[in-house]
């Protein structure tokens, strides 16, 4: 951890989901249990394409996916992407609007008409 929190982050996924079953009841949201990727980190988003060679950046990782509380996908790409932006030596406001973004798309995504007309990407 001493030589980079972000690597340490991305290779400790059962130490960060021990940290938050022991945070259950105290801060960690009830999100409604649904498909969540289950290793939300930085490494594990980037550009998807679609059929129409529209490009979105989204999750494409999906090897450890289970239905879960969406909250702790969101807590572990925050960290991920703060301990990121730390190891950049980016500023603290840089930081605070990546996390308003994640927020933001994240409440985004539970619209009633979010995707309805989206299409499945292909994932190549």
């Amino acid at each position: 951890m001493a030589r980079s929190a972000h690597a340490y982050v991305r290779g400790n996924t059962k130490n960060f989901y021990d940290w938050l079953e022991e945070s259950i009841g105290k801060s960690v949201p009830d999100g409604p249990a649904i498909w969540i990727c289950g290793d939300c980190h930085a490494g594990n988003i980037g550009p998807i394409a679609s059929a129409k060679g529209t490009v979105s950046i989204q999750i494409r990782d999906l090897d450890q996916t289970v239905v879960g509380n969406p909250a702790h996908d969101l807590i572990r790409l925050s960290l991920s992407m703060a301990s990121a932006a730390r190891g950049s030596d980016l500023p603290g406001v840089t930081t605070a609007r990546m996390i308003a973004q994640i927020v933001e798309g994240s409440e985004a995504s539970f619209a009633p008409t979010a995707d309805a007309e989206d299409e499945l990407p292909v994932v190549v």
